[in-house]
């Protein structure tokens, strides 16, 4: 083999992983989809698919928000409290008729608040982001469910419902709010001087200090968008529920937005991750959850099935591209 050759082999095997690189987790949801679809004759209808759009988007927000954090090297467990407070703070709001629609920014305000909380406390006072987001999660539970009185707060005539409830042009809201964020995202990590430090901290922290990088000024902006992005998860539960709950609403939502993350193939030790594979874990855990209601799995395998799914893609896609960094 002459040494041209070998180069043009060395060059095919880096494209090919490249390629596959991109593709990431997306044959994992056409084969489910496909899988679906066969089984019940009905997962690809025009219904169906407006349906899988709709529970993905809030998880794909959350999980957008996610990814800013775990890129850094971090966590938050907080997001499901976060949008509960946010969405009982929107419907709250919502109850006055001439500022009902305020409610909206005041969820997303809210979700803020609680995140730079958390960002203050993890870059400044430099506590470990799974305690401090912990801590969180139970204390702005509490908060949510005080503010409603431990009780659902109802509102039939809730101003910002298109938002939960209607289309445009065919697309639900919902989804089109998570495609924007997915948008917004990938260009603040993509385009960006601060998308770049990002990754720069979570690929090493201290390296990145030595470099100049505003540490403790990327974490506490991650941790905010985290927030952010929770109070417009809120603003959109309040929006397709015309209620909060305290108690309930965001239960273990945290563990959907992780996953998504972790399926979109994000490392969790940080500096390694993408945006575009958030969405593909998003979509594989709401077409996880539909196609199982249609062929009739009951609600106690669904979680058994789920878990197993998501262990078996990841562990499959980290072979695969170990497998490719030998080639």
């Amino acid at each position: 083999m002459t040494a041209i050759q070998t180069e043009n082999k060395a060059m095919d095997k880096v494209k090919l992983r490249s390629t596959l690189t991109a593709l990431g987790m997306l044959p994992v949801l056409v084969i489910l989809a496909l899988g679906f679809h066969f089984l019940s004759g009905r997962f690809l209808s025009v219904n169906n698919l407006s349906i899988v759009m709709q529970q993905a988007s809030i998880n794909t927000v959350l999980a957008a928000g996610m990814t800013f954090v775990i890129l850094t090297g971090g966590i938050d467990l907080s997001v499901g409290s976060i949008l509960a407070a946010s969405a009982m703070v929107g419907v709250i709001v919502s109850l006055y008729p001439e500022i009902g629609m305020l409610g909206v920014p005041a969820a997303i305000g809210v979700g803020l608040l609680c995140g730079m909380a958390n960002g203050v406390i993890i870059a400044y006072l430099k506590l470990p982001p799974f305690i401090v987001t912990l801590g969180s999660l139970t204390a702005i539970r509490g908060i949510a469910r005080l503010l409603g009185g431990d009780t659902t707060v109802f509102n039939p005539d809730l101003p910002f419902d298109f938002i939960g409830n209607g289309t445009l042009f065919g697309i639900p809201w919902l989804a089109i709010i998570a495609l924007v964020t997915i948008l917004v995202s990938w260009f603040i990590l993509k385009r960006t001087v601060l998308g770049t430090w990002i990754y720069a901290v979570g690929g090493n922290l201290e390296a990145a200090r030595l470099t100049g990088i505003k540490v403790p000024l990327v974490l506490l902006f991650v941790y905010a968008m985290s927030g952010l992005l929770s109070g417009l998860g809120g603003a959109m539960s309040a929006a397709r529920l015309y209620a909060a709950n305290g108690l309930q609403l965001g239960q273990a939502y945290e563990l959907d937005a992780i996953a998504a993350v972790i399926l979109g193939g994000t490392s969790f030790v940080g500096g390694v991750g993408s945006i575009w594979g958030t969405l593909i874990g998003a979509l594989i855990i709401a077409v996880l959850s539909n196609g199982l209601i249609l062929v009739g799995v009951s609600d106690i395998w669904q979680y058994i099935i789920k878990g197993l799914v998501i262990i078996v893609a990841v562990g499959l896609d980290r072979y695969r591209l170990k497998g490719l960094s030998r080639t």
